[in-house]
């Protein structure tokens, strides 16, 4: 499955597609996090907890897309959202074609 950010490729568009997921940090991240942040420096769990919910939002998405026939999802986008103390929503939307 090809995925571009751009709003036009030559194909049939299919409709809107989209995925996400909902991910809630743990305790043992918090504390960890909160002690790299008195020095400073990059957080290594958040940034593995973000790549794998984004990972799962395409794989969601991609899985959608592949349902209506589409070789190709362009104009995507990612949104994040807190919807809970502690926990977030990553969610990537598109437009599913067939080129």
């Amino acid at each position: 499955m090809d995925l571009y950010t751009v709003e036009n490729i030559e194909g049939t568009r299919l409709g809107l597609v989209s995925g996400s997921t909902v991910r809630a940090k743990n305790i043992a991240k918090d504390v960890g996090a909160g002690l790299k942040g008195l020095v400073g420096g990059k957080i290594g769990s958040y940034d593995k907890l973000l790549q794998e919910s984004r990972a799962e939002a395409v794989q969601k998405m991609t899985a959608e897309a592949e349902s209506l026939g589409a070789n190709a999802v362009i104009g995507v986008r990612f949104v994040t959202s807190e919807i809970a103390a502690g926990a977030a929503e990553i969610l990537v939307y598109g437009t599913a074609i067939r080129a």
